[in-house]
């Protein structure tokens, strides 16, 4: 009788303890941290996450939405697919707080002007959502991210009452834009970004599109307001960490517009000399016609053959044209192909139509691609004036 009863105590003492596991404190606080850019390509947008606190029960955790395992099977093939999952993370706040810190990366903090019941729901939603088969959720860097999320999971626990007003100082723009202002543009990260994302990220980007980026989050959160009155939705913002060193190295003398207008003048010095000297230099068409090729190609697998939105209409075509892969055996002749001439006069359309796409605004390309289009202007000029045939034979 004596165990049977020890046992029914231990049974509602399990129950007891599952049960306030989960429950919240009328103490308890959730906030949004922000976290500063670091110094790298891949940490240059910041990031988001939840902070749970409840000093009654101990708990002081951080969810965030930023995770991903590396032992994902064909790991590298999803990501360039757009087919990889990410993952809900949940971290320690000491362990967050430090290892930010250790990073030099600022964090701020904004505390969540949430009812007992909205908080409540916030975290069972969030405890939810960590389970082994729900953590995982198909990552897009425009519209679901570790900062859009926030935004969704807050405007749920609200019953999608929030009101975004504009910040002070906001600006219609372009996702590109948006982008950008986080970076260099002369980096050859900028340089990578511009090559591979398409025109669809020129279009003006509405302003609760803004907040893919933790920034915008952090600015859009400050102005705005629940349940469709003047309640603002954070009740309190305060400092955490200050980024210590906000200088970013970089060279003028190792940037793309510097390497790439070195290459660009050797492009067109080689091109003086063949059209004194009335020769050809094959091997200068031959590399030309391989590297825009072998582009032009990863630009199209990016538009047709990955789940990417953010790479379709991508007119960076226009000056790396798939198709000069497949020509270059024209180079190897005595005599190229009478249709050879013709083909290069389509690659000067090109390049002029790229060059209008710009200037009207249909796609920005990068600043790094101007000497290039120079260069490849100059040398298919060559090979049109001087003719590929007459210089071949």
């Amino acid at each position: 009788m004596q165990k049977t009863f020890s046992f029914f105590l231990l049974f509602l003492t399990i129950q007891f303890s599952f049960g306030q596991q989960y429950q919240l404190s009328e103490s308890a606080t959730i906030s949004v941290l922000t976290v500063g850019p670091g110094k790298h390509l891949n940490d240059a947008f910041g990031h988001s996450g939840f902070r749970i606190k409840d000093r009654l029960s101990g708990l002081d955790v951080v969810y965030g939405y930023g995770e991903y395992d590396f032992d994902t099977p064909n790991f590298y093939l999803k990501f360039a697919q757009g087919k990889l999952n990410y993952l809900i993370s949940k971290t320690e706040f000491n362990r967050f707080f430090q290892a930010y810190r250790y990073y030099d990366r600022s964090i701020d903090e904004q505390v969540l002007n949430l009812s007992q019941a909205e908080k409540q729901k916030l975290y069972d939603y969030l405890i939810n959502n960590y389970k082994p088969e729900n953590r995982g959720y198909l990552y897009d860097f425009f519209f679901d991210n570790c900062a859009t999320k926030i935004k969704d999971v807050t405007n749920l626990a609200v019953n999608n009452s929030i009101s975004f007003n504009k910040p002070e100082g906001f600006k219609d723009t372009s996702f590109r834009t948006l982008i950008q202002n986080e970076l260099n543009r002369n980096s050859w990260g900028s340089l990578g970004i511009d090559i591979c994302l398409g025109s669809v990220i020129d279009r003006t980007a509405s302003p609760e599109d803004h907040m893919f980026l933790p920034e915008n989050i952090y600015k859009f959160f400050k102005n705005a307001t629940i349940h469709n009155d003047k309640t603002p939705l954070v009740a309190e913002s305060r400092n955490l960490y200050t980024q210590q060193d906000a200088t970013k190295n970089s060279s003028f003398f190792s940037s793309p517009l510097f390497v790439l207008s070195l290459i660009s003048c050797f492009i067109l010095f080689i091109t003086y000399k063949d059209y004194k000297n009335k020769k050809q230099s094959k091997w200068l068409d031959i590399t030309l016609f391989s590297i825009t090729g072998i582009v032009g190609i990863l630009i199209l697998l990016l538009w047709f053959a990955t789940d990417h939105k953010g790479t379709h209409q991508n007119y960076n075509l226009l000056w790396a044209f798939a198709l000069n892969i497949f020509v270059i055996v024209q180079f190897f002749k005595d005599k190229p192909a009478s249709w050879f001439v013709k083909y290069v006069k389509l690659l000067i359309i090109l390049l002029c139509l790229m060059i209008l796409h710009w200037i009207i605004g249909v796609q920005v390309f990068a600043i790094g691609l101007i000497p290039v289009v120079i260069a490849l202007l100059v040398r298919y000029v060559f090979l049109v004036v001087g003719g590929v045939q007459e210089l071949s034979s």
